[in-house]
């Protein structure tokens, strides 16, 4: 008796563009045993989930995003980004408490899986962040975290300014403790703020860390033209050629947006295989900008797909940054720039290979880890039959998943959290909101 059973759906494996067709998924030991491609009988399973009427699809992967921040969600609109950080996160982030850095992790990763995501690259706040890695392994989300890091900074608050040594003393012990647990499905990464708020000390001593352990590095560069030219001024250089001489480029580094690069920039990234990922929804609502990621594929640079933070996207759905990467290229590209399956791919296969896990999630195969999202095709949107990249990418949302898979465990049947009470975490997240609310305003 197999441990697991998707029975009934439309399997779209993603191992290559265009492979879809009626079968079955069975997971044992936390991994896909089989695959059928037609309706199997005589399986006997400990658990059965029904996916006729559906796409059965790879757990969908987020290469940026901020949970901690879910609580802000509503509060931080009609800014640019650096006003964004200096009026709004950067107070909210420092007014937080362990409590509230708890209550955000809940909200934003229930968010998540519920939205069909299985697995995030996380960026942290500057304290508590075991808090993040709790709530993580309890509601069952495959994540790479890091706490942040920042020392420099006339406008950041003094609770975010750290003493270097400390801050990457606190990231050694979180990554010791943390990386590799939960069966594996917990990873630690090196994420310095960006290079605005961070002396050259900190970044060379953050990347030294990272590579003495393994860890992956992560952080922002190149999201808003007053931070490009800002970074001109200070360093002299421009920003990615910057990161590059303190060691942050290569295939073991993650920059979220990339939004204003020159073509010798792009070059760098490609040469030192530096990823990039790509979050429309966030570079929209903060009048960033929007980065050219036609050009960087056709570079060969390693791009995924995020949503960032609740208050700078108001939602951190997979599906939402799709359909915006989908559409908004051809503006400069043409109705071609991207098709569907090539968005798709950037958020599963893609996805994994950014992040190093490419084998072990990112398609659905026999060997690989069960993290599988199953998407309901009853919405008006996704009506009549049609191809199923299309539909996924500019038909459907986050409430059309029906079912989700982590490590082979159901963490969302019918689309409602199986790991924790949906109810408390609301509760706990207003609670912990109106606490951090009060802290500000002290």
């Amino acid at each position: 008796m197999i441990d697991l059973a998707i029975m009934g759906g439309t399997v779209v494996p993603m191992v290559e563009n265009g492979t879809f067709f009626s079968g079955d998924v069975l997971v044992d030991n936390g991994r896909i045993c089989e695959i059928r491609r037609h309706q199997a009988t005589g399986v006997q399973a400990r658990k059965t989930l029904d996916a006729r009427g559906a796409l059965v699809i790879p757990g969908l992967i987020q290469c940026h995003v901020h949970v901690v921040q879910s609580l802000l969600r509503h509060q931080a609109d009609g800014l640019e980004l650096l006003d964004w950080l200096q009026k709004r996160t950067w107070p909210y982030e420092a007014a937080l408490d362990g409590d509230g850095i708890q209550g955000a992790a809940e909200l934003g990763i229930a968010e998540l899986l519920c939205g069909g995501t299985t697995t995030v690259l996380d960026f942290g706040t500057t304290h508590d962040h075991d808090r993040v890695f709790q709530v993580a392994e309890t509601l069952g989300i495959r994540m790479i975290s890091g706490q942040t890091h920042m020392d420099y900074g006339e406008d950041v608050p003094p609770a975010l300014l750290e003493e270097r040594d400390r801050s990457l003393s606190q990231a050694e012990a979180l990554g010791r403790q943390w990386h590799g647990a939960a069966n594996g499905r917990l990873g630690y990464a090196v994420t310095p703020r960006f290079a605005l708020s961070c002396t050259r000390e900190l970044l060379e001593d953050s990347v030294a860390l990272a590579r003495s352990n393994g860890w992956m590095l992560h952080t922002h560069a190149s999201e808003n033209i007053a931070e490009v030219e800002e970074a001109r001024r200070r360093f002299g250089l421009s920003n990615i050629d910057y990161l590059d001489s303190v060691g942050l480029t290569g295939p073991d580094v993650i920059l979220a947006h990339g939004v204003h690069l020159s073509n010798p920039e792009m070059e760098r990234l490609a040469t030192t295989q530096t990823r990039i990922c790509h979050c429309p929804g966030a570079n929209l609502k903060l009048a960033s900008g929007i980065a050219d990621v036609p050009a960087m594929l056709s570079r060969g640079i390693q791009v995924g797909l995020g949503a960032d933070g609740a208050p700078c996207n108001n939602r951190l759905s997979i599906f939402h940054e799709m359909a915006l990467a989908g559409t908004l290229h051809t503006l400069r590209h043409g109705p071609t720039a991207l098709d569907a399956w090539s968005v798709l791919a950037m958020a599963t296969r893609e996805g994994a290979r950014a992040l190093h896990l490419s084998d072990r999630i990112g398609t659905l195969e026999p060997g690989k880890a069960a993290d599988i999202t199953i998407v309901g095709l009853e919405a008006w949107s996704l009506q009549p039959e049609g191809d199923p990249a299309s539909r996924l990418v500019y038909g459907a949302t986050a409430g059309d998943v029906r079912h989700v898979v982590v490590d082979g465990s159901p963490v969302v049947e019918n689309g409602v959290i199986l790991t924790g009470s949906g109810q408390d975490i609301r509760e706990h997240a207003r609670e912990a909101w109106h606490a951090t609310r009060q802290r500000m305003e002290d």
